[in-house]
C-alpha cells in the first residue's frame, strides 16, 4: 500500500508528465536519425551507472532513434596485464602495444566488455549484438608508429554491417579492435573509431562520455564549462595548446565526425545518470555541444 499522501502522488505524477511533455519535440526531431556513443571511463566501471547507460541505450531505441555504441577498455586492459605480471608502458598517453599485449586487448575489448555491454542491453529484450571491427571489413587500420608496435589508425570505414543491424532495429556494440588489409589486427582508440563510424554512417550526433562535466576552459575550475563552440573556435584552442591530455583524441574526433557530416558531437560526464538522455531531451541539455559552424545548430 502506498501511504505518500495524494498530493505528494500527484506532484510527482505531474513532475514526470512535464519531463516527457519536454521530451516530445526531441524524440519527434531525431527520431529515425542515428547516434553513436562511445562508452567508457568510470561509468563503464560503476555497475549501476553501466545498467543505467544500458536503459537509455534501449530507451533511444524504443522512440526510434538508432543508436550505436562504441567502447574502449583501457583499465580493464591494464587491470588484466597487471594480474598476469605484464607491465604497461605508455608514450604519448597510448599504450605501447607488442604481440601479447594485443592479444591481451582482443581477450578484454572483444570477449569481456563488449560481451558485458551486450548483455546489460539486453536484460531489456533480444536488442543488442556485439561486433569487433574486424568483422565483415568494419574498420581498416593501419599502423600509426612502429614504436607504439600494434596501435592503429582508421584508414578506413564500412558501415555496411553496422547499417544492416540498425535497419533490422537492432543495437550494434562495437570494440575497437581492427585489421590492414593482411590480416593484421590493431587496437585503436576508441575515441577514434566513434568519430569516424559517425561520419561513415552520416550520423544525426556522436557523444563521449568523459568523467569531467565536459569541456572546460580551466580544468581546475568546473564552473569553466563550455557549453557550446564551433569546430573551429575547438581546432583554434587546440592550436593554441589551450587543450591538452586524455581530451585530445576526443576532441579531434569531434572535429572529425563534423567535417565528415556528422550534425553535432557532444561531450557528457558519463558520471552522471542518464546524461545522455538528460542531453538529448531537455531543453537545457547538458555538458559541451560541439557544431559545425560558430553559431551552426544541432
Amino acid at each position: 500500500m502506498n501511504d505518500r499522501p495524494t498530493s505528494d502522488r500527484l506532484d510527482s505524477a505531474t513532475t514526470r508528465a512535464e519531463v516527457l511533455i519536454e521530451a516530445l519535440p526531441y524524440i519527434r526531431r531525431f527520431f529515425g536519425a542515428t547516434v553513436v556513443v562511445k562508452f567508457g571511463g568510470n561509468a563503464m566501471g560503476d555497475g549501476a551507472l553501466a545498467a543505467r547507460f544500458a536503459e537509455d541505450i534501449v530507451l533511444l531505441q524504443a522512440v526510434g532513434i538508432r543508436p550505436v555504441v562504441v567502447h574502449g577498455g583501457g583499465p580493464q586492459i591494464g587491470e588484466l596485464m597487471a594480474r598476469l605480471g605484464k607491465e604497461s608502458e605508455f608514450r604519448d598517453g597510448l599504450r605501447v602495444t607488442d604481440a601479447e599485449t594485443l592479444d591481451i586487448a582482443r581477450m578484454v575489448l572483444v570477449g569481456k566488455v563488449n560481451r558485458d555491454i551486450v548483455s546489460s542491453i539486453n536484460v531489456h529484450g533480444p536488442l543488442a549484438v556485439g561486433l569487433s571491427g574486424e568483422d565483415a571489413g568494419l574498420i581498416t587500420a593501419n599502423e600509426r608508429n612502429p614504436d607504439l608496435g600494434y596501435v592503429g589508425d582508421v584508414a578506413a570505414v564500412n558501415p555496411a554491417l553496422v547499417e544492416r543491424l540498425l535497419a533490422e532495429n537492432l543495437i550494434p556494440v562495437v570494440s575497437t579492435i581492427g585489421a590492414d588489409l593482411a590480416g593484421q589486427s590493431y587496437n585503436i582508440n576508441a575515441d577514434t573509431v566513434a568519430g569516424a563510424l559517425a561520419a561513415a554512417l552520416g550520423a544525426e550526433k556522436v557523444i563521449y562520455l568523459t568523467d569531467v562535466a565536459g569541456l572546460l576552459r580551466d580544468v581546475d575550475d568546473a564552473d569553466s564549462l563550455i557549453s557550446r563552440i564551433s569546430a573551429p573556435e575547438l581546432q583554434a584552442l587546440i592550436d593554441q595548446g589551450a587543450l591538452i591530455g586524455g581530451m585530445i583524441p576526443k576532441i579531434t574526433g569531434c572535429i572529425d565526425a563534423l567535417a565528415g557530416g556528422v550534425g553535432s558531437a557532444h561531450l557528457l560526464d558519463g558520471r552522471v545518470p542518464h546524461v545522455v538522455l538528460l542531453e538529448l531531451f531537455t531543453d537545457a541539455g547538458i555538458g559541451t555541444m560541439v557544431t559545425r559552424s560558430i553559431g551552426g545548430g544541432a
